[in-house]
C-alpha cells in the first residue's frame, strides 16, 4: 500500500476570545444533515458502552474490528516513518473514512476523535473538520494505525484538511500529543479579513497579541520581525534544541507579570484539547525550562495593517507553537521533552 500523501499550501480561527469562542464560530459553518449521521447498529451499540472511556480504548476496538484486506491498507509497523509526518492538508493513506469503513467503524473513529478534545471544545473542533474539509465532511479524512493496539506500542493518526492528530496511549515516550499536530481553519473565505470572523482558531492570535500590547518599546523591537518560518511539512516544526538565538523575545527579557501572562495564553492554546495531552504539554515546555522560550510577532503578513499580528510564534529547544494567521490559520504544534 503507497500512502496518498497530497500536501496543499491552502489550509484557518474564531471569536476574540475564549468566553465568545462556542458562540461566535458556529456562525457560517456547514451543519451535517441527520441522513450523514452513523447508522447505529449492535456492533455501534457495543463500542458505545467504551465510548467514555480514553480513546485508546476504542482505537483498540476499532484496531480488532477490521478485516485482513482493511490492515493492508491502514496498518503499519510502528516504527514506519509515514507515523511522524505532519502537513496542512494531507491524507496519510488514500483510503477515505465514508468509502473504506463500515458505519460502526466511521462512528468509532469519530468519537476517538472528539475523545481527544475538551468537553467545551470537541463540537466547535469537529464543525471546524466538517467545514474545511468541503462536502464530503468528516467521511473525507484518512487514518492510519502504527504498531498493534493493546499489546504494545501503538498510534493512530487521522488526517485531512487542517487536520493532523494523533492518539498513542503514551506509547511515543516524551512527545506531547505524541508528535507534531496541526490544526486550522478558512472560516470566511481562502483570505480571510483583519479580524477573522467566524474562524475557530483566531482567538488565540487575539490572546497572543495581548502579550503583545503588554510589551514596552525595546521589547516590542526585540519580537516584532519580519517575515516568518516557511511551511515546509514536517521540516516546518523541526526543533532545534538552542536555548538561546532563537527567533524573537527571549521570556527572560519579560517581566513577571508578562510572563505569568505567556502562561495564560499557553494555557488557552491548549484549551481545545482533552485535559491528558494539554497537561502533558504544559510540563514538557517546563522540563525543558519555560525561560528558555522566545516569543515572536512577524509584520509582514499583518491583515489589513492594523498592528494585530496575524503570524506568531512562541518556540523553545524543544517546542514549536506556530500560528500562520495570514491568508488564514494555520498552527503547527511540536512539543518534545527533548529535541
Amino acid at each position: 500500500m503507497t500512502p496518498n500523501q497530497s500536501p496543499n499550501p491552502c489550509d484557518c480561527g474564531a471569536s476574540m476570545n475564549r468566553r465568545s469562542f462556542l458562540k461566535t464560530t458556529m456562525s457560517g459553518l456547514a451543519v451535517a444533515s441527520a441522513a450523514s449521521l452513523p447508522v447505529i447498529s449492535t456492533a455501534r451499540l457495543q463500542a458505545a458502552s467504551i465510548k467514555n472511556d480514553a480513546p485508546e480504548t476504542l482505537v483498540t476496538t476499532l484496531y480488532k474490528s477490521l478485516t485482513e484486506e482493511q490492515k493492508k491498507s491502514v496498518a503499519f509497523p510502528f516504527d514506519h516513518p509515514l507515523r511522524s509526518k505532519v502537513d496542512n492538508n494531507w491524507h496519510i493513506t488514500d483510503k477515505k473514512l465514508s468509502e473504506f469503513f463500515t458505519p460502526d467503524q466511521q462512528a468509532m473513529i469519530r468519537d476517538i476523535f472528539n475523545g481527544l478534545h475538551s468537553p467545551e471544545y470537541a463540537e466547535t473542533v469537529m464543525k471546524q473538520v466538517e467545514h474545511d474539509s468541503g462536502k464530503e465532511g468528516f467521511g473525507s479524512s484518512a487514518i492510519a494505525i502504527f504498531g498493534q493496539p493493546g499489546t504494545g506500542k501503538f498510534e493512530f493518526v487521522l488526517t485531512g484538511r487542517h487536520c493532523t492528530r494523533r492518539c498513542d496511549g503514551d506509547s511515543v515516550e516524551g512527545a506531547a500529543f505524541g508528535g507534531p499536530i496541526f490544526y486550522g481553519h478558512a472560516s470566511d473565505s481562502f483570505n480571510e479579513s483583519a479580524k477573522h470572523p467566524g474562524n475557530a482558531y483566531w482567538y488565540q492570535a487575539m490572546r497572543a497579541n495581548e502579550v503583545f500590547k503588554m510589551l514596552d518599546g525595546k521589547q516590542r523591537a526585540q519580537a516584532l520581525l519580519g517575515a516568518p518560518r516557511k511551511e515546509e511539512g514536517t521540516d516546518t516544526v523541526k526543533l532545534t534544541g538552542k536555548k538561546s538565538g532563537l527567533a524573537g523575545i527571549p521570556l527572560t527579557e519579560l517581566s513577571r507579570d508578562q510572563k505569568d501572562h505567556v502562561r495564560k495564553v499557553m494555557a488557552d492554546l491548549l484549551a481545545p484539547f482533552r485535559k491528558a495531552d494539554a497537561d502533558e504539554a504544559l510540563k514538557l515546555v517546563e522540563v525543558n525550562g519555560f525561560d528558555n522560550l522566545h516569543m515572536a510577532f512577524y509584520k509582514s503578513t499583518d491583515i489589513g495593517s492594523d498592528g494585530v499580528w496575524d503570524d506568531w510564534q512562541i518556540e523553545g529547544p524543544a517546542m514549536v507553537w506556530y500560528f500562520r494567521g495570514a491568508p488564514h490559520v494555520h498552527t503547527w504544534v511540536h512539543i518534545r521533552e527533548r529535541a
